[in-house]
């Protein structure tokens, strides 16, 4: 059984290590006693993540002057599964069907993501035709066994799956999810015969109807599982030998902390690691300031991610897509990648980040992403052999990056080579090179619009109404720009902003989740009853304390529907009363979405969930102290907005809780935040910078 646990560094004199691995720099935050925060951003280590979490964690213990004996917990965020499935570099998988559905994800929910492309082209599955196998069995929708499965045939798979080189299989057989054991069985035989070979059962990551979706979500896990159970494998060996035993956890797709052991059976449940682990982050700022509404938008050297938290929980999706150029969590505009339905944060990613390169295309147009030149070789200020210009570049000629070095002094820059990569690009169009930084910048805000409007408008919420909390390397440099662009009147830049995802792995709570089909027609209240306290009581004995709170969620559609959407069951004993109250909340809730609304007798429930949460004792005000040195004198640099002005460059400390008016640039450790005219700044009382549009009238 699984364990988990929550140790308070300031009672305990205790740290806690955090890392999150981005595409350009891993963030390193160590927390220890009297709410002590040692920050590290060093380099990203592709295709070898793990060494540079490694540098990061023992370069914050150095810094922090603590030995391995002092950590009580070591907490990550990774890119793992999401670059094997981007880079096409996972296991080589199989898939064991039914006979008839060899071609189920091939079919798939026949969506085109860009209508009128007749250049595009669906991604190539996880597990190619010739490595999807069938057995002669059937299982039907109320589940009858119409023909049982014949082991001997399942034994002469395996011989022919050993011939083939397959290293990961997965077996989803149709409507396993009503009569999970004959899928169980297979799984396990193979696993028998099969000792080497990763083996995903569908019903033991995705038990729900949807034979696309179930497939898909197994595949996927399998074709990330060896991949990730490596590098899970190696990162535990590599912080042993630096004597460091404490519990190792990953931060899960859903916002909570899992132990690996658990990760490595399901890998699949971390394909959206580091953005949840900022959105956490943000969930909790929100809950201390009191706020409601609020857009995390994130910012980082390869991608710029959006999501929403609303009454101060951010949105699970049911499934999401990951490959095909964006993480995708939205009905509209899926298609593009590869199917995962498990739970997820609901989160919008653009290919837009620091290293983002800016090209010109054929008709003489300005574009930015989605490629990015990543940590190696790095945007071309870097002096690492970057050739391509990129948003880094285009903010270094702008002024609005230190032009001797960022990250603390760690990263050098060389001006003078942004200035040339850029002038390339202008002399194709006749301009100069500020004007295509400035062209860059605005392409890049017209771009990470469309994230913040897919987690928002598209989900019948008004981002004016919205506090934006900017984050990540490079949000806080876009931050008050996307904004403007969206109505939003205010925006939060909190303390170790660009080391804010492993923040969030400081703050968040063990969590562990599970979900079974539930059929409408057979409800009663019983029943009902008794399936929320089994999953109650499988949750809370994976999380392996005394202290779990338990979370009831109701998968709901009106009949009919190909969509539901979850909605939280209030606490109390199951009756008549409660199942109205619920009923509704779904019928608000799909007013809320798709502006309209049905009757209790049309409303069907899908499927059932139980979240389980060991609180952290954790807070994150602990987390937000600001380092007590010296800020410096203030600067001048020329910033070029509209027009070029002479713009003060300040530390956060010289910020006070009066408002200060724009243009500034402020300078962090980790971050840069951009103050542009038209706007104030100011200090809360954790350290926060508070942007306001003194323009932009608050619509709540």
């Amino acid at each position: 059984m699984a364990t988990s646990s929550s140790v308070d560094p300031v009672a305990n004199a205790r740290w806690r290590v955090a890392a999150d691995i981005g595409g350009t720099f891993t963030d390193v935050i160590a927390l220890g006693p009297d709410a002590r925060i040692v920050p590290m951003k060093v380099l990203s280590t592709p295709p070898d993540f793990g060494t540079g979490v490694i540098d990061g964690v023992t370069a914050s213990m150095r810094d922090a002057e603590i030995t391995a004996d002092d950590v009580s917990a070591v907490l990550h965020a990774t890119t793992v599964a999401t670059n094997a499935i981007l880079e096409m570099e996972g296991a080589r998988t199989a898939l064991i069907t039914t006979k008839g559905f060899r071609d189920v994800l091939e079919l798939g929910r026949l969506r085109r993501p860009l209508l009128y492309d007749l250049s595009w082209r669906k991604p190539t599955p996880l597990a190619r035709r010739r490595h999807r196998y069938e057995i002669d069995q059937r299982i039907h929708a109320d589940g009858h066994i119409e023909t049982a499965v014949d082991f001997d045939e399942v034994d002469a798979l395996a011989q022919k799956l050993r011939a083939d080189g397959i290293e990961a299989l997965a077996v989803c057989l149709i409507n396993s999810h009503v009569r999970p054991d004959a899928e169980r069985a297979v799984a396990h035989r193979l696993q028998q015969l099969l000792p080497d070979v990763y083996v995903t059962t569908s019903v033991d990551i995705s038990p729900e109807p949807g034979e696309f979706e179930r497939s898909s979500t197994a595949v996927v896990n399998s074709y990330v599982g060896t991949v990730v159970h490596g590098y899970v494998s190696e990162l535990s060996r590599s912080l042993r030998k630096r004597g460091i035993e404490a519990p190792f956890s990953i931060m899960q797709s859903s916002g909570g902390l899992l132990d690996a052991e658990s990760v490595v059976e399901r890998p699949v449940q971390i394909i959206e690691s580091g953005p949840a682990a900022g959105v956490i982050a943000v969930q909790k700022l929100a809950q201390l300031l009191g706020l409601d509404n609020v857009v995390a938008f994130d910012m980082g050297g390869t991608t710029a991610k959006a999501s929403l938290i609303e009454n101060g929980q951010p949105f699970l999706a049911n499934d999401y897509e990951v490959g095909g150029g964006m993480n995708i969590t939205r009905s509209m505009g899926k298609g593009a990648g590869y199917t995962v339905r498990v739970p997820s944060i609901d989160i919008a990613e653009v290919g837009a980040g620091g290293g983002s390169v800016i090209g010109v295309d054929s008709a003489g147009a300005l574009h930015v992403g989605p490629g990015s030149a990543g940590s190696r070789p790095g945007p071309a200020c870097y002096g690492q052999g970057g050739e391509r210009p990129t948003l880094t570049d285009a903010n270094v000629v702008l002024g609005y990056l230190n032009p001797d070095a960022i990250a603390g002094g760690r990263v050098t820059i060389q001006p003078e080579l942004a200035a040339k990569v850029l002038g390339a690009v202008s002399d194709r169009i006749d301009t100069d090179p500020g004007a295509i930084a400035r062209g860059a910048y605005d392409v890049a805000i017209s771009n990470m619009t469309k994230a913040v409007k897919a987690v928002t408008s598209e989900r019948g919420r008004d981002p004016r109404d919205a506090t934006m909390v900017a984050f990540g390397g490079a949000g806080p440099l876009y931050g008050a720009a996307l904004a403007r662009e969206l109505g939003i009147s205010t925006v939060i830049v909190p303390v170790h902003t660009g080391l804010f995802s492993s923040l969030g792995l400081l703050v968040a709570d063990n969590e562990y989740q599970t979900v079974t089909p539930f059929r409408s027609e057979h409800l009663s209240l019983h029943r009902f009853a008794t399936e929320f306290d089994n999953l109650a009581a499988t949750v809370t004995e994976h999380l392996g304390s005394d202290d779990v709170r338990i979370d009831r969620i109701l998968d709901m559609r009106y009949h009919g529907q190909r969509f539901d959407l979850r909605i939280p069951l209030p606490d109390g004993d199951i009756d008549d009363a409660l199942l109205h109250e619920v009923k509704q909340r779904f019928h608000a809730e799909h007013h809320k979405t798709y502006g309209r609304s049905g009757t209790d007798d049309l409303v069907e429930i899908v499927n059932i969930r139980v979240r389980g949460f060991v609180r952290n004792t954790v807070t994150i005000d602990q987390a937000l102290t600001l380092a007590d040195t010296d800020p410096g004198a203030r600067r001048v640099r020329e910033c070029r907005f509209d027009t070029t002005v002479s713009t003060p460059v300040i530390a956060r400390a010289h910020l006070t809780r009066t408002p200060e008016a724009g243009p500034l640039v402020i300078e962090d450790m980790d971050s840069t935040t951009l103050v542009p005219p038209g706007t104030t700044a100011h200090l809360d009382e954790y350290n926060n910078i508070i942007i306001s549009w003194t323009d932009i009238e608050v619509t709540a």
